[in-house]
């Protein structure tokens, strides 16, 4: 691509950009000017009218907070239906990540199914070096007898470029990749490879989903379900939240 494209390109990013604010409502408006005012470097995924009258919600770096019509105000934390019994923060939020992750394609993913047709998939946002996620491939077989599908994405905590990202993206390029991935989980060093690979775009995404330890679970349907569990816990969990079986999938 030449300077001529990058800067046509630039310019219609910013004509977007803008066209998109100046459609806002005030209340939109105030809300945005509040939060960048508070945090320049926020970026914002979402605002929209808040369930809480008088407020708007807006959606930055995976997380929700809450900003008055007139921007006088901003709180963060959760926000509880009591009638209904139901978190309505963490309920927008699974949409949003649900919404994210749904993009990221099968090719793009590392896949443990069950033999048969999965009743639950899962994703798991894993590193390679962390105890727990090791813990968690250590019983692949075990999730997926019980009919979980196992979804993984790459998430080196300690960022790009040092080891464990190294070794993430070894596992990507070799050539029998689910080998590689089983055996870096046992603790072997993968042969040192490079390759086009999604492990930074990865990284990225689990940031923006707000991602702070692994392994990170998401059910189907978005939610967040915690980091490792047992087999069993995870089956229950998964009932819990009444997610349908993957048909078509």
């Amino acid at each position: 691509m030449n300077q001529r494209h990058i800067a046509a390109a630039a310019l219609a990013a910013a004509a977007f950009t803008l066209a998109a604010h100046a459609a806002e409502s005030p209340g939109d408006a105030a809300a945005r000017k509040a939060l960048t005012e508070l945090v320049p470097q926020a970026k914002v995924d979402s605002i929209e009218q808040a369930p809480l009258p008088g407020f708007r919600q807006i959606i930055v770096g995976g997380q929700m907070v809450y900003v008055s019509d007139d921007g006088k105000y901003l709180m963060q934390g959760a926000l509880y239906d009591t009638m209904n019994k139901r978190d309505l923060t963490a309920a927008r939020l699974a949409v949003e990540t649900k919404r994210k992750v749904d993009a990221v394609p099968a090719d793009k993913r590392i896949v443990f199914a069950p033999s048969g047709k999965p009743k639950y998939k899962v994703t798991v946002f894993t590193d390679i070096d962390c105890g727990y996620c090791r813990k968690l491939h250590s019983q692949v077989a075990e999730y997926n007898q019980r009919g979980i599908e196992l979804d993984y994405l790459f998430f080196p905590r300690s960022g790009l470029n040092t080891p464990s990202y190294d070794k993430a993206v070894s596992v990507w390029c070799a050539k029998d990749r689910k080998g590689a991935f089983t055996a870096a989980k046992s603790g072997a060093n993968p042969a040192p490879l490079k390759c086009d690979n999604p492990v930074a775009e990865q990284f990225t995404l689990g940031a923006q989903v707000g991602v702070n330890a692994t392994p990170a679970i998401y059910a189907p349907d978005g939610t967040h379900i915690g980091g490792y569990m047992p087999p069993d816990e995870m089956l229950a969990r998964l009932k819990s939240l009444e997610t349908p079986a993957l048909a078509g999938n």
